[in-house]
């Protein structure tokens, strides 16, 4: 265990300040600077939180109140003045700290109690997030956890975020969650400093939003056939089987839902996806479609889908539709931003259409991503109209940015630093580093989707690339598309513990990023989930298999983990290994009549992994294919 000791001579004071070990504090995102001093406060059976006469921090408050009171059983009175000494203080600067900004803050823990110091209301909120951190982690538990002893270490706690914008995307389409599991994902979410919900709510399959002026939207387009199986290979539905799966959030819902999370300094972005991924819309008005015969078109079930799904940027039926849509949308949502999609929008249905040749003929558009770019250009007049920022995915770059859009970053970061070097704020989203709908394991195990992302990966995740114009990043975020997420229980799977490094890498520092102390904080964070009931990926603990032939063609296996302190135990006769079985120490020979290897980590004498069972078969065929010359 390393230490850093600094006696003082002046007093009998031992200040700590750590590097990661078993008793440091394990707080995620990494804080910009902690020192922990000697000692322990002990939170009391009753408890005080002092706030003060200022306004403004009654959410914070009550939302710490809540907390303690479940987990600790505890007594917690909240008082805006004190004639004894407080329990807990959170105070707003009376003259601002230009370091902290909007949402930074000043926590420190002694003898005396905590206090907690920021220039606005939401810094002590994200103070208050870290101080739950540093409690036990049964004060997660959702009932009483008797025979806990509530101690903090002493800490000097100075943090404040690298990017205004930490986000995760909820794709509320593919499948639909509840207003209540909704609101589960953002008191997820701010647990670890994001600060933005982009909620995703049209797509092929659905219309997830109440349009009073358009009510077919929801009444036509927010329902399909429910599968169940491999998204995109289900068979397509019959005439006779029920559309009922689905559902949508009426504006009530929606209000409801951006002030439970402005009350949790949260804000939500909406996405209407246009001009593809449109077919929900479609179907509702069959008008809106380019293509003849789209009045027997449907609302897609997770079927392979050789229709037309894009809106006709060719018609004013189709601007009157989204003026429509965009005044209601932007009357809900406080959020200064309004995400308008522009992703993988199929043009060669404009391309069979006269009236889309003609509009190409008068505007001179040469290309039919310049037709798109025509199409978002008078989006973005729209939804400026409506005293709102526009924001798209990056194939709006393709034909020509709007003067003001903003980009999101999703097919990697080359689009995003196009952008930024052309004046454009951006939002970097990369495939590579932040979809959390990709495969965290071996396929094997999990549900199959055409590409993997460790945690490892994501925690490389840097959202100001080399070669961007810094000032114009924005920030950056996950998206967890659902298509393979059927239930709430598989969004947390997804999210967690990808998510951490997502937050790590949005908020902290970027020199003070380091995997070799983030894992072991990751480690810890499981079981605070355990004890909040939220479901998480062990994936970190299961090794990466790497097959590849050798002398005289006998199939070679070579394993990998992303943790360094795993020994791997293996077996090829079909038994459950354990530590007594052989350790992998080289690559392995796989014999020649084997059907399956099994695998399972350990660390120490403990078992960490889950027990993956690997066919031979799948390792043949994830063979480098042989060039043919």
């Amino acid at each position: 265990m390393k230490k850093l000791l600094l006696f003082l001579s002046c007093s009998l004071l031992c200040v700590v300040t750590y590097a990661q070990t078993d008793n440091a504090p394990a707080i995620i995102p990494e804080p910009v600077k902690i020192t922990t001093k000697q000692g322990e406060y002990t939170l009391p059976k009753r408890i005080y939180i002092e706030i003060g006469t200022k306004t403004g921090l009654s959410l914070v408050s009550t939302y710490l109140k809540a907390k303690l009171a479940t987990a600790t059983g505890s007594t917690v009175i909240v008082r805006n003045s004190l004639t004894a000494p407080a329990t807990i203080k959170l105070l707003l600067n009376t003259k601002p700290d230009e370091q902290l900004g909007t949402e930074g803050y000043h926590l420190w823990v002694n003898t005396k109690g905590i206090s907690i110091s920021a220039n606005e209301p939401a810094g002590l909120f994200y103070g208050v997030q870290t101080l739950l951190q540093l409690l036990p982690k049964q004060i997660e538990s959702a009932t009483a956890a008797p025979d806990v002893k509530w101690l903090i270490p002493h800490v000097d706690i100075i943090d404040y975020p690298r990017f205004a914008w930490r986000g995760l995307m909820l794709d509320v389409v593919r499948h639909f969650f509840t207003k209540a599991e909704v609101k589960q994902y953002m008191d997820q979410m701010v647990r670890y400093k994001f600060n933005l919900l982009h909620l995703h709510l049209t797509d092929d399959e659905g219309w997830r939003i109440e349009i009073k002026s358009l009510p077919r939207l929801t009444t036509v387009g927010a329902y399909n056939v429910k599968k169940v199986g491999q998204f995109g290979s289900f068979s397509p539905p019959t005439a006779d089987e029920p559309r009922t799966y689905g559902g949508f959030y009426t504006q009530e819902d929606i209000k409801e839902l951006v002030q439970y999370a402005k009350d949790r300094f949260l804000n939500v972005m909406p996405e209407i996806d246009v001009p593809g991924h449109s077919m929900a819309a479609v179907v509702a008005y069959p008008e809106l479609s380019v293509t003849p015969g789209a009045d027997k078109y449907v609302v897609r079930s997770g079927e392979n889908m050789q229709s037309d799904n894009t809106l006709n940027p060719s018609s004013e039926k189709t601007y009157v539709f989204l003026d429509k849509v965009i005044t209601e949308v932007a009357g809900l949502f406080p959020f200064q931003y309004m995400h308008l999609g522009g992703d993988e929008c199929d043009k060669k249905y404009w391309a069979k259409s006269d009236s889309v040749t003609a509009l190409m003929q008068r505007e001179n558009l040469k290309t039919y991503p310049e037709v798109q770019s025509y199409f978002e250009k008078r989006l973005e007049k729209i939804v400026e109209s409506k005293g709102k920022k526009f924001m798209g995915w990056d194939e709006i770059i393709e034909g020509g940015l709007g003067p003001n859009a903003a980009v999101m970053s999703w097919r990697g970061t080359n689009g995003g630093i196009t952008a930024s070097k052309l004046g454009h704020e951006v939002v970097m989203s990369p495939t590579t580093y932040a979809y959390l709908d990709y495969m965290q394991s071996d396929r094997i195990t999990e549900p199959h989707v055409y590409d993997a992302l460790r945690l490892n990966k994501s925690y490389e995740f840097e959202p100001s690339p080399d070669g961007a114009d810094a000032k114009m990043i924005l920030g950056g975020q996950a998206n967890l598309w659902t298509e393979q997420v059927f239930n709430f229980r598989q969004v947390e799977y997804m999210t967690w513990p990808r998510g951490f490094a997502i937050a790590e890498s949005l908020w902290s520092p970027k020199e003070k990023k380091n995997w070799n102390t983030f894992y072991p904080r990751v480690e810890k964070h499981f079981a605070r989930l355990d004890e909040a009931e939220i479901k998480y990926a062990p994936a970190v603990y299961d090794p990466a298999f790497t097959p590849k032939m050798g002398a005289n063609d006998q199939l070679i296996v070579q394993l990998s983990t992303e943790i360094a302190d795993l020994d791997i135990y293996y077996s090829f006769d079909n038994s459950l290994p354990d530590r007594f079985y052989p350790k992998y120490t080289e690559p392995l020979l796989v014999p020649k009549d084997a059907y399956q290897l099994r695998v399972i980590t350990y660390r120490g004498k403990q078992p960490v992994g889950r027990m993956l069972t690997m066919p031979i078969d799948e390792l043949k065929r994830r063979l480098p294919r042989t060039v043919v010359k």
